[in-house]
């Protein structure tokens, strides 16, 4: 469409081609004269078609952000309802618009949109920033609940329902098993994106937050696996015992295989950060173009993309943060938060757009019973490794944790975009399995979603402590670990801290070299914590204005360039470049030495110390012959031995 406006309208003569206009100028060989047509020059020309894909991408952009802002502008309806609920609503009021507008509403949650576009920031952010230490040291409680939990939600939702089906007045009897099951592999596994929006609105205690969390992040294998299993045999009717075999091998490839490929990208981006130092500018580039590719590579081989998502983040952040500037580490942060935040608020907007957008088929009984199914099987789930896992815990999971983790396996957009990725032909049910799906959604994040904060504050939950490390804090904690690491040595036990701590010495000694420039891979990580630590209260300090009240008649933008010292204040003394140096080797080369590897102890196989049996006896000795002295010696007499 291209509107036009003239300010002159010629009306000589027209309608001849350009290769007229050519012919005129260059003249012909019966020199006819030709008339020439004089076009109007547009003032002013609209051509909507050229721009519309990026307006209105610019425009769900822009709504998306106004929503997010106008959320937080009302504090008494965030207390009350989760942002992820409004978004929703605004969704379905947007779709609603258009439909009463008589346009067809765009199929917004397009599936290579949701995977290749909004959920990648969201994984990465995520990925990025994961705390480590807590994460690891539940990894085996995590990985019961993502690999256990899972598969134990999809066959116990699937079978039932195929049992459910095949009852008479359902009118479900031609829904076969592999369908249903297909079905519950993709209802059953935990949301990440829906976990992160709510638990981050609660404040849980930083335990069940990483369990849920990690949960949903590592289920995505099993998912994986699942969905391309049932949806590779539904047609064929029959799964045979090697099928299974072949199941479980996809499984470990799926997920060791997108780790993999996410530790190879991670490594490769700290390495490529070691040689930025001349062009900063570009080094936030290569964390957001290394993990995209991470990625994508990992989707191409329809590995698990989500999981080498955060191996990438996880393994390059310490060796990245090492080499990077500060201005590039704050640019990543915040470039990271904003486009997951906006990711995050497109998903929810999306999702209610298209459940207006439909077809929907409802089935009550297919819904209610997925529905009540999805809740028993995750209650069920839950209790029941729960009481397996406890066996093996330090600190036990309580009561109150097991609800908080049943209560908080919510669904979300990646199960509508696994449903809404379902051939129409070979799944003739897909209209009506994405309508449950929806529901669920519905259910988990509306009603799950807003009753988990009253039911946190009712039993009493334990929160999360907003609370900064100190360098005391990091001090006893490596001491516990140096500790415990020696306990486990001494046992003979080799543990999680033995593990751990050779993980440490293998990257100390080799990988920080390799991938973190100059001589900061030799600074002790107690050192570097102090350098993080204070480099950070001295923006603080910068920031708040250094402590210092400036003068009513300066104005506030203009700020003293240097301050006279206090005339009490003590003047440090003055190192040279050199001797400054020599005083930090000295303190890298005396403080936190590496313990020497000790002997472990098995009192089976104990060596005796050749001098302690001679040293026992000259002590047994002494003390009979003080003994004896005591007895035969008169009161007044002195002591024939000399006391020690």
């Amino acid at each position: 469409m291209r509107i036009f406006i003239f300010f002159a309208q010629d009306n000589t003569g027209g309608g001849h081609n350009h290769l007229d206009d050519h012919r005129g100028i260059a003249g012909s060989h019966d020199h006819t004269n030709y008339t020439y047509s004089k076009k109007a020059f547009p003032v002013l020309s609209l051509d909507y078609h050229h721009i519309q894909v990026p307006f209105e991408i610019s425009l769900w952009v822009l709504l998306a952000s106004l929503m997010k802002l106008g959320f937080h502008l009302i504090p008494r309806l965030s207390s009350i309802v989760p942002e992820s609920c409004l978004l929703i609503v605004v969704g379905l009021l947007v779709g609603g618009l258009i439909k009463l507008a008589g346009e067809d509403v765009p199929p917004v949650l397009d599936s290579n949109l949701f995977f290749l576009c909004l959920l990648p920031p969201i994984i990465l952010d995520a990925g990025y920033f994961l705390p480590i230490r807590p994460f690891m040291e539940n990894i085996g409680t995590i990985l019961m609940f993502a690999v256990v939990g899972t598969l134990w939600n999809a066959f116990f939702v699937g079978g039932l329902l195929y049992a459910v089906c095949q009852i008479e007045g359902t009118y479900l009897s031609q829904v076969e098993l592999l369908p249903c099951l297909l079905f519950g592999s993709i209802i059953s596994a935990v949301d990440p994106v829906a976990v992160l929006a709510v638990f981050e609105e609660i404040h849980i205690n930083e335990l069940l937050h990483i369990l849920v969390f990690g949960e949903s992040l590592l289920n995505d294998a099993v998912t994986v696996v699942l969905y391309h299993l049932f949806e590779e045999y539904s047609g064929a009717g029959e799964v045979t015992p090697m099928d299974v075999v072949l199941g479980v091998i996809c499984f470990l490839i799926v997920s060791l295989g997108g780790i993999a490929v996410g530790a190879i990208y991670g490594i490769l981006a700290a390495f490529t950060s070691r040689f930025t130092s001349h062009t900063r500018v570009i080094e936030p580039l290569f964390v957001f173009v290394y993990s995209y590719m991470a990625y994508l590579s990992a989707e191409m081989f329809h590995l698990s993309g989500i999981m080498a998502l955060i191996a990438c983040g996880a393994v390059m952040r310490p060796y990245v943060e090492a080499n990077i500037s500060h201005k590039s580490h704050t640019t990543v942060k915040y470039f990271l938060k904003m486009w997951s935040s906006v990711s995050e608020t497109l998903i929810f907007i999306f999702l209610g757009v298209a459940t207006v957008a439909g077809p929907h088929a409802w089935n009550w009984t297919f819904v209610s019973v997925t529905v009540i199914l999805c809740l028993v099987s995750r209650v069920i789930g839950v209790v029941g490794l729960t009481f397996i896992i406890n066996k093996f815990r330090i600190v036990k999971l309580t009561t109150k944790d097991q609800f908080i983790v049943a209560y908080g396996g919510l669904r979300g957009a990646i199960a509508f975009s696994l449903g809404y990725l379902l051939d129409k032909d070979h799944f003739p049910m897909r209209t009506m399995f994405l309508t449950a799906i929806i529901t669920e959604i519905f259910f988990t994040v509306f009603v799950q979603g807003m009753t988990i904060k009253p039911l946190v504050d009712l039993l009493a939950v334990k929160k999360k402590q907003e609370a900064k490390r100190s360098i005391n804090e990091e001090i006893h904690t490596q001491f516990l670990d140096h500790l415990l690491t020696g306990i486990e040595d001494i046992c003979g036990h080799y543990g999680h801290h033995h593990w751990k701590d050779k993980l440490n010495r293998f990257n100390k000694k080799y990988i920080k070299k390799c991938l973190i420039a100059g001589e900061r891979y030799k600074e002790p990580q107690l050192i570097a914590f102090y350098h993080k630590m204070e480099f950070k209260q001295a923006i603080e300090l910068v920031e708040s204005g250094g402590g210092v009240k400036l003068p009513s008649a300066v104005p506030s933008n203009i700020q003293p360039k240097k301050l006279p010292p206090p005339v009490a204040e003590r003047a440090l003394p003055q190192f040279t470049k050199g001797r400054e140096e020599e005083i930090r080797k000295i303190l890298r080369s005396n403080l936190q030495k590496t313990r020497q590897r000790l002997r472990s102890y098995n009192r089976h196989t104990l060596v005796a110390d050749p001098f302690e049996d001679g040293w026992n006896d000259f002590i047994l000795k002494k003390q009979r012959l003080i003994e004896l002295e005591k007895k035969v010696r008169p009161a007044d007499s002195p002591s024939l031995v000399k006391p020690d």
